[in-house]
């Protein structure tokens, strides 16, 4: 599943292309995607687009009338493209704009989302019980540390419950978690201050350095121009089971926490 920093990079990459410009056509090829599209979101046609956020795991297309939320699911990708390129297989919608672009979106799984808010309506229920941004202020040391407490739960499905923080997805709670030294499986209320205040820093490092390469390369994924990412380059544990630690030689172990694989050193984690 496209994580956070896939998001943020599709994002980037398609923004330029849809920012203040006035959608001339919006063809949903297929409805049945994750939840039905609702006949609202046809209020994007003749709208300027205004903003293009993403919160978590969401896309957020901002026009005057409301805000069309896009999830990319499971095996979902956005491209840009003429509006005279061939539509393939699996291209279940596309916003075409006036300087000619087309947004299309794919997705063989249809697990993927195409959601409406109207201006003034309460937040979607979606986003409305979203934990902060991990690469905002408001994710902080002293914030994490509080969440922690009296909590049994493992720190890694912690970190990746979208309550607590958001868009902290499994590969990205690995590397995190192996560069601040903390076993996946230890109780979060076993964590200390320090150790919190260590891992929000390496979570923010983790997920900018992937930003900024990218993102990571899985089996589905490709960013607005159809490339991959390039972060599986720089992994330190994830999918290395077996593998001799980068830093400290030892085997690379395997477990599943949460019904996920998790990866991490035996030796540099505690």
């Amino acid at each position: 599943m496209p994580e956070l920093p896939e998001v943020e990079t599709t994002r980037r990459g398609i923004e330029p292309y849809l920012l203040n410009q006035r959608i001339s056509s919006l063809r949903i090829h297929d409805k049945r995607l994750r939840w039905p599209v609702p006949d609202e979101v046809l209020q994007l046609q003749g709208s300027l687009v205004t903003g293009l956020e993403r919160r978590g795991k969401y896309l957020l297309i901002r026009v005057e009338a409301g805000t069309a939320i896009v999830h990319l699911g499971m095996s979902g990708s956005l491209r840009v493209c003429t509006d005279n390129e061939p539509r393939r297989k699996h291209d279940h919608f596309e916003i075409t704009v006036a300087s000619g672009s087309t947004l299309r979106f794919h997705d063989p799984r249809r697990f993927g989302c195409l959601l409406w808010q109207a201006s003034g309506d309460p937040e979607h229920a979606l986003l409305a019980k979203l934990g902060p941004e991990p690469l905002s202020d408001n994710f902080t040391g002293d914030y994490l540390f509080q969440a922690t407490r009296k909590r049994q739960v493992a720190i890694k499905n912690l970190i990746m419950n979208s309550q607590i923080v958001v868009g902290v997805g499994n590969i990205y709670a690995s590397e995190s978690l192996f560069l601040s030294a903390i076993r996946p499986a230890r109780s979060a209320k076993r964590i200390t201050r320090k150790e919190c205040d260590h891992l929000v820093i390496t979570i923010k490092q983790v997920l900018q350095q992937s930003i900024a390469q990218g993102g990571t390369t899985l089996r589905d994924f490709v960013n607005s121009d159809g490339q991959p990412g390039y972060f599986a380059q720089s992994l330190s544990v994830y999918g290395r089971e077996g593998d001799p630690c980068k830093q400290c030689s030892g085997i690379i172990k395997q477990r599943v926490l949460a019904q996920r694989s998790t990866f991490y050193c035996p030796n540099c984690q505690h």
